[in-house]
C-alpha cells in the first residue's frame, strides 16, 4: 500500500488533526474543539492527538491485533502519560478517529465518530462513517449555524452546544470519540472489505469531506480525481478555495470559516 498524506490548520491556531501513513496503515485522528472551554488537561488537543496517533501506530504494527484493540490500548497509554490532568472531566482533549489497515487480501476499517473513509471501486464509491454525534442536541447544532462565523453570538452558541456535547459524550445517549477510556474503542465501526473491491482509498477529517457532504461542491469521484492528479494537498487546497467564497459562513453554516483539515490517500 502507498499511502500519501497531508494535513493543514483551518487558521491561525495549532492544527488539532493528525494524520501518518506506513505500507499497512492510513490513520486521522481528528481533535474535538474545545471552544476556548476548559479541559482539565494542562496539554491541550494537539499534544493528545500527537501521542494517541503514535501508540496506535506502534499498537496495530502487529496485523493479528483487531483495530478495536489496538485503539483500546493507545488510549490507555496516552491517558497513563497523564495522569495529573482530570482525566473525568467530560472536556478531557479528544479526537475521531478513522483506521484503514492492508492486511493479506482484505481491508480492515475502524471509524469512531465523523472522520470518513471512503473506497472507490468498480462499482463506485462506499463511505464508511459514524454520524452518531449528529443525533444528539440538535436544536444547540441550528442555533450555532443560526450566526455568522467570527461573531460573539456565534461563539456563545457554540460554547453552549460544546458543553451539552460533553455530557452525553461516551455515553449511551449520545456518541463516542476516543478520550480517556479505553472501551470507547469497542464502541466503534470495524469491518473488512476485500481488497479485490478497492482500487484506491481516502481516509480524511471532516474538514476535507465537507467538500462533498456539506458544501455539495465536489463529488466522491471529483476528489479520487484530484487526488490522483494532485494529491492531498491540492484536494485541501480545494477546500479552502471554496470556503474562502464564504468567510462569515452565510452559504454553509458552520462552526469555523476553516477547519483543520487531513488526508492519508491510500493506492495499491
Amino acid at each position: 500500500m502507498r499511502v500519501c498524506v497531508e494535513t493543514q490548520a483551518g487558521g491561525l491556531n495549532p492544527n488539532e488533526d493528525w494524520v501518518a501513513g506506513t505500507p499497512t496503515l492510513a490513520v486521522v485522528l481528528d481533535g474535538l474543539s474545545t471552544a476556548g472551554l476548559a479541559t482539565g488537561c494542562r496539554h491541550g488537543v494537539p499534544w493528545y492527538v500527537t501521542h494517541l496517533g503514535g501508540h496506535l501506530l506502534a499498537a496495530l504494527a502487529d496485523v493479528g491485533r483487531s483495530l478495536a484493540d489496538g485503539l483500546a490500548d493507545a488510549l490507555e497509554r496516552v491517558a497513563a502519560e497523564h495522569p495529573e490532568c482530570d482525566l473525568d472531566d467530560p472536556g478531557t482533549p479528544s479526537a475521531t478517529v478513522a483506521v484503514l489497515r492492508h492486511r493479506h487480501e482484505a481491508l480492515d476499517h475502524l471509524v469512531l465518530a465523523d472522520s470518513p473513509i471512503v473506497l472507490e471501486g468498480r462499482a463506485g464509491h462506499t463511505v464508511i462513517t459514524d454520524t452518531r454525534v449528529d443525533e444528539v442536541l440538535p436544536e444547540l447544532r441550528a442555533e450555532v449555524e443560526r450566526h455568522e462565523t467570527h461573531t460573539p453570538g456565534h461563539r456563545e452558541a457554540l460554547q453552549r452546544l460544546v458543553l451539552a456535547q460533553r455530557q452525553v459524550r461516551n455515553t449511551p445517549e449520545g456518541y463516542w470519540v476516543a478520550a480517556s477510556r479505553p472501551d470507547a474503542a469497542q464502541h466503534a465501526f470495524t469491518g473488512t472489505t476485500p481488497l479485490s473491491d478497492v482500487g484506491a482509498a481516502a481516509v480524511m477529517s471532516d474538514g476535507v469531506s465537507r467538500l462533498v457532504t456539506e458544501y455539495g461542491m465536489a463529488t466522491w469521484s471529483d476528489v479520487f480525481t484530484t487526488l490522483a492528479t494532485g494529491g492531498p494537498h491540492e484536494l485541501i487546497e480545494t477546500v479552502r478555495k471554496v470556503e474562502a467564497t464564504d468567510p462569515t459562513g452565510l452559504r454553509w453554516p458552520r462552526y469555523k470559516s476553516g477547519d483543520d483539515a487531513a488526508v492519508a490517500y491510500c493506492q495499491w
